[in-house]
């Protein structure tokens, strides 16, 4: 369209396109010159969303993560005008709303300087769009108030042609998955819902779990999930359990590219999900997956980076995080021996920090350890910035991260965020004095702990509240003093000397370790026990584990136990006692379980510390004077 020209929009264009979901040459349903307004352009994410106006309806719509360096250049703008020429119309989200998702356009005009508006309804008029596939041309209809135009003539798209004469026509002799690409349209991972019919997708396996056995009430079997990534970086997990695990471990391979159809989804499992997706997959032995050979589309990686400082909520939880920070140290590489297996794998630590000004170690394994690790080793002097993905957050040293099997590493990366970063670091990063965030919710310098000082609230903020830690753990301190520790409850458990696992008593004599597949003469006692604590406002009952309750007590739970057994009753109790009317501080997570169909609250200790009364008494002035403003 001339720029000099007025332009304008397709009447009833969003109505076409509601009716006609995924147009194409297989459907029969060509796609028409539709002409549509961009109106409230933002981005999400890497994304860009607006509302696709006709003139009279609008649509939420979302461009493909490829478009969006059209909107970053200038070329899509607010106010534009755009020519779809292909779409997908589904349903996204929890809300089920309908989503136009443009897979390609042209720009007619970058801006104007308002909105189209049309007022055509007002007429009694015929559809605007009127596409038969066998029609030579369709005529679009123009309202009476609008500008003089010429009458615009849409065609469907020139050289339509069915599936079956392109198989014929280009790829006679093409592979399975060549001709599942051209005769079916491949949709994008954001596009699908467990409430759409036929799909296909293209996706690259971007993580490859064991093929693991299980066995519960329902029997015994084994199960394995993929990560999947489209070309437009979105993820999602499928899982495969039992034949389909069996006849698909073999068959997918990381880094390869495959065509996957007829599998169904469900909503995402919050608890175990690993990636950012509402929905996951699953596969049983009927669905098909063929490998698209010879592609090589590398997706883009999406992140969902988290600041250091903001890394507390997720110790402890099953959710991975995403980082991205300026090396600042790199350790050697040490031989660490893992507890289960006694296998010798390779460790690396490297410290990283980003522009709260915090700093934070992170624990490279296997692979990752010796490849990646030795690059950043080589150029730690030039403060290279890496992106890591999914990372496991864990209370060690305080708080501190460890790569798993599905973590990636890029060094240097290409991103906004790695741009704002090495510009933050270069000005005054690099002469700041930071902290590692491990000393911050850990041990403080005198003998505390620097974490119970952070989220600190009384008891009844938590029993108050029967909803705290629904989708989550969510964390808190407190200064409590230890009111009861119940003499007659279970409070421990015989574990494994190697693993520390659960074991029991085997046939003959000795005990059996699961985890270790060994039969040890001994084990030893480790706690596992509630204490009842209370502060001014209300009292809770508390889990904890051996080392808190180590501390707390006195002694070793294989102490505990002689006591009973060589001393007596009385000398049990008065070392149970001895324990009780005691502060402390603790930190805390507060999850929710379900027992016997009833929800219940949990809170556990993550954390212990005597109470450091200069420590105290500086909090408290702190405190004070944020309440007075002095």
């Amino acid at each position: 369209m001339d720029s000099d020209a007025a332009p304008s929009v397709t009447p009833g264009a969003v109505a076409f396109v509601l009716e006609n979901a995924s147009p194409d040459a297989a459907t029969g349903v060509p796609v028409p010159e539709i002409v549509l307004q961009v109106v409230d352009l933002k981005p999400i994410g890497t994304r860009f969303t607006f509302l696709a106006s006709d003139g009279k309806d609008k649509i939420k719509t979302m461009l493909l993560t490829q478009l969006a360096p059209e909107v970053r250049s200038g070329n899509i703008q607010n106010l534009g005008v755009i020519r779809v020429l292909d779409y997908t119309c589904n349903t996204i989200g929890e809300k089920q709303e309908k989503v136009l998702i443009i897979t390609k356009l042209e720009v007619v005009f970058k801006a104007l300087d308002s909105e189209i508006k049309c007022e055509a309804e007002k007429q009694e008029e015929k559809p605007a769009i009127l596409l038969s596939p066998k029609e030579e041309s369709v005529v679009l209809s123009k309202p009476t108030n609008a500008p003089p135009l010429p009458p615009v003539v849409l065609k469907p798209k020139q050289e339509v042609k069915s599936a079956s004469q392109i198989v014929n026509e280009q790829r006679g002799n093409a592979a399975p998955a060549a001709r599942l690409a051209m005769t079916r349209r491949v949709h994008p991972l954001i596009s699908l819902n467990p409430y759409q019919g036929n799909w296909i997708i293209k996706v690259r396996v971007t993580s490859k779990g064991n093929l693991r056995t299980y066995k519960n009430a329902r029997g015994e079997g084994c199960v394995f999930n993929v990560e999947l990534t489209d070309v437009d970086g979105t993820q999602i997990q499928a899982t495969m359990f039992n034949e389909a695990a069996k006849k698909f471990y073999p068959m997918f391979e990381l880094g390869k590219v495959y065509y996957i159809s007829k599998g169904s989804l469900r909503v995402a499992n919050k608890q175990f999900k690993t990636v950012h997706n509402d929905y996951e997959m699953t596969l049983n032995e009927n669905a098909v997956v063929e490998e698209a050979e010879g592609e090589t589309f590398i997706p883009q990686i999406q992140y969902n980076f988290v600041k250091i400082d903001q890394l507390g909520p997720y110790v402890g939880g099953r959710e991975l995080v995403d980082v991205i920070g300026v090396v600042q140290s790199v350790s050697p590489t040490l031989s660490v021996r893992r507890k289960i297996d006694n296998e010798t794998i390779p460790k690396r630590d490297i410290v990283v920090a980003d522009d709260s000004s915090k700093t934070v170690t992170i624990s490279l394994w296997n692979d990752l350890a010796t490849t990646t690790g030795q690059e950043l080793l080589d150029m730690v002097d030039s403060a290279p910035i890496i992106a890591i993905k999914s990372l496991k957050v864990s209370d060690f040293q305080g708080l501190s991260l460890s790569t798993v099997g599905r973590s990636t590493i890029v060094v240097n990366p290409d991103l906004p965020e790695a741009e704002q970063l090495r510009a933050w670091y270069d000005s005054e990063g690099k002469g700041t004095s930071m902290a590692s965030i491990g000393s911050d919710m850990g041990a403080s310098r005198v003998g505390g702990a620097r974490s119970m000082y952070s989220d600190r609230v009384f008891l009844s903020h938590i029993t108050s509240d029967p909803n705290l830690g629904q989708d989550k753990p969510v964390f808190f301190s407190l200064n409590a003093y230890i009111s009861l520790i119940k003499p007659d409850q279970t409070m421990w458990y015989r574990a494994c000397k190697t693993c520390n696992k659960k074991v029991t008593e085997a046939m003959g004599s000795g005990y059996w370790c699961e985890g270790c597949q060994k039969n040890d003469a001994e084990c030893s006692l480790r706690y596992i026990m509630v204490i009842k604590v209370s502060d001014p406002t209300g009292e809770a009952w508390l889990s904890l584990f051996n080392d808190q309750a180590e501390r707390i007590v006195g002694c070793s739970a294989d102490e505990l136990d002689r006591i009973r057994k060589e001393e007596g009753d009385d000398s049990y109790l008065l070392k149970l006692k001895e324990a009780t009317w005691v502060p402390h501080l603790f930190r805390v997570s507060v999850t929710q379980n379900e027992y016997m169909n009833e929800k219940r609250q949990r809170i556990t200790v993550r954390s212990e510390a005597p109470v450091d009364h200069a420590a105290e008494a500086k909090y408290m002035l702190e405190e004070i004077a944020k309440l007075t403003g002095c």
